[in-house]
């Protein structure tokens, strides 16, 4: 079952507001079930936790000693799957950000403008800039 309402979900969304960014969590028929999302902006955010989604680089991305081999697979399928998700949003016309839970906690100025450059790109897209970096 999928956690929601982490503190770096509950971080993220503090950030948001303080950008005074509005956005639904309701996003069943997304694909990847994004933690955030403007339908009318075709944008969502993913809040990923380190362990979960194997962050490269990351202290908490650790691998449990027991049952090594089963954990290597799932972080493995788990990668797999999070690039299928944001290859598929990006096909459907939809911007996504993926916000780290270590980047949130260590560096939440760093975060603000990361999201806030993330949300002033998809507002020149919306307006006819044919950038499609991310």
């Amino acid at each position: 079952m999928r956690q929601s309402g982490t503190s770096a979900e509950e971080a993220v969304a503090a950030l948001l507001r303080q950008l005074g960014v509005r956005t639904g969590t309701s996003a069943k028929r997304l694909l990847g079930r994004p933690d955030f999302v403007n339908r009318s902006q075709s944008w969502c955010i993913f809040v990923h936790g380190c362990f979960w989604h194997a962050h490269t680089g990351c202290r908490k991305a650790t691998v449990p000693r027991h049952n090594r081999d089963f954990w290597i697979e799932k972080f493995k399928a788990n990668k797999q799957r999070d690039a299928r998700v944001l290859r598929g949003l990006r096909m459907q016309g939809v911007r996504a950000l993926v916000v780290w839970e270590c980047q949130v906690a260590r560096h939440p100025e760093r975060t603000v403008r990361r999201i806030a450059g993330f949300l002033g790109r998809v507002g020149r897209r919306r307006q006819g800039d044919t950038d499609s970096g991310s």
